[in-house]
């Protein structure tokens, strides 16, 4: 059995965690915005200032969040009754995090630097989908996420329907 978290840790993890993940959700949006704003603009200057912005968003934001994110939902989980693979949503949530977090490391941010070598270059932004496609999938799920943090869908796992039967039998005996 995993050591639970006194009250007062339990709400800094919890404190933690939503400005972390509020952070990284922010972050996103300013990303498609800059994104946005490079894939239609007519201007070179403005493409190559987006470009720039988004390469420091992920370059010295983005990763740190993500990986705070992804530390203290472990915490939480791994220091509450919630578990990490008792409830589906709770198991949902990490996948996913740990699948965007590996995005951004993988997929996001060499877009984003490739972006920025073409038009420092003194080219045209090479493919739209290099500054939009990661903020617009990150967005998805961060949005996704957040709506089952609140909802808490899909009830317990296997291991959680496991878990929970000796506690209700030992209720019942008392």
């Amino acid at each position: 059995m995993n050591p639970k978290l006194s009250r007062p840790a339990r709400r800094t993890a919890l404190v933690v965690h939503v400005i972390a993940s509020a952070s990284w959700l922010g972050l996103t949006l300013g990303l498609l915005a800059l994104g946005t704003t490079a894939a239609t603009t007519g201007s070179a200057v403005t493409v190559e200032a987006s470009v720039r912005a988004m390469k420091l968003f992920a370059d010295w934001l983005l990763l740190p969040v993500a990986f705070l994110t992804l530390l203290s939902g472990l915490v939480l989980s791994l220091g509450t009754p919630w578990g990490l693979a008792r409830h589906r949503w709770v198991y949902t949530k990490f996948w996913l995090t740990l699948a965007t977090t590996t995005a951004t490391v993988f997929a996001l941010r060499p877009g984003v630097n490739a972006a920025v070598a073409a038009v420092a270059a003194g080219g045209p932004l090479p493919d739209a989908g290099d500054v939009l496609f990661g903020p617009v999938v990150s967005l998805s799920a961060y949005v996704f996420m957040t709506v089952i943090s609140v909802l808490k869908p899909w009830g317990l796992t296997r291991r959680g329907r496991r878990l929970r039967a000796p506690a209700r039998r030992t209720l019942q005996d008392a």
